[in-house]
């Protein structure tokens, strides 16, 4: 049985040298990423069963994206077509005052496409957690459908389900995200939201125990994590609330920070650990992210323990 099945879109990344522009450069960096398979790939490095599915053109750009998840362990179950392109994004990083840039390509992108019916589903069925995000239904009105299918189709089967809210606003406005993203919440047990998402596209209010309390008590999810930047994170659980501050850390590359915080925090409670101890995992595992180049969190669990043992606390289960 699979720990963990993710389900979203991966894109290629490319990105001139650090400080370097778009026009101007001769080299880019070309890797894999995708908020799901970002957690899936995290998840995996910490010991996970994870696997990710999603839909994918047959073509050498597409099956880039599968190499560059295998090599991390995450099991791919893809859907290849000969319709739609690789979705692609370029990234320049830039410091104050000029700061990075992302501009997408994805018009077109064959996961745009993807329908309930011709995915993996008994996978998800039987499956230990099933986790997408608020990136998926974004991107068509087709996997819109085809997200909500998932979610009520693993709540049916007794999967547990994970969230996050990941709001882009180069997808939609808060209005639009809000109307979707509540119609998905009845089959989630656990969300994970930024504090900033919670008040500009859910539109919460007070500090982030009550944003939790507020949608853990309205959604009724198990769990509701609320991130909150440099101030670390907070999570409410059956009605018990637990914080976990930042850890210091050099950041060279932010990005998929809180993909690798999830995927971490997903895996230790898939291993049976409390919500305290898989806060723990996901701060650590964020803060190594951030000194890490790419989409992914490269990391190992020794690693990441000795990141925790140098703060030190113990690691309690």
């Amino acid at each position: 049985m699979t720990d963990l099945v993710t389900f979203g879109e991966t894109m290629l990344r490319l990105s001139p040298p650090n400080g370097e522009r778009l026009e101007t450069t001769d080299d880019l960096e070309f890797r894999a990423a995708g908020a799901e398979s970002n957690v899936a790939v995290a998840a995996a490095r910490l010991g996970a069963d994870a696997a990710w599915t999603s839909k994918l053109p047959d073509s050498p750009l597409g099956r880039r994206v599968v190499a560059g998840l295998r090599r991390h362990g995450v099991e791919t179950d893809v859907v290849w077509t000969d319709e739609g392109r690789q979705g692609t994004y370029y990234l320049e990083h830039g410091g104050k005052p000029r700061g990075s840039n992302v501009i997408y390509d994805r018009e077109g992108a064959a996961v745009t496409t993807a329908e309930f019916e011709e995915l993996p589903v008994e996978r998800v069925r039987e499956a230990e957690a099933f986790h997408t995000s608020g990136i998926t239904p974004a991107l068509s009105s087709t996997l819109e459908s085809t997200t909500a299918d998932l979610l009520a189709t693993a709540q049916d089967a007794g999967t547990a389900t994970s969230f996050d809210v990941n709001y882009r606003s180069k997808l939609w406005d808060p209005e639009e995200a809000r109307e979707t993203l509540e119609s998905l919440f009845p089959d989630v047990d656990l969300l994970l939201v930024a504090e900033r998402d919670a008040r500009e596209v859910l539109g919460r209010e007070g500090d982030a125990a009550d944003i939790a309390a507020g949608l853990a008590d309205e959604f009724d999810f198990e769990t509701v994590v609320v991130t909150r930047g440099e101030e670390g994170a907070l999570a409410r659980h059956d009605g018990d609330v637990y914080e976990q501050p930042a850890i210091e850390t050099d950041t060279l590359d932010p990005i998929g920070t809180g993909d690798a915080f999830l995927g971490a925090f997903l895996s230790r409670r898939l291993a049976g650990d409390n919500v305290a101890t898989a806060l723990e995992y996901g701060s650590a595992t964020a803060a190594l992210k951030r000194t890490i180049p790419g989409d992914v969190a490269v990391v190992t669990r020794e690693e990441v323990e000795t990141v925790l043992a140098e703060e030190g606390g113990e690691i309690s289960r």
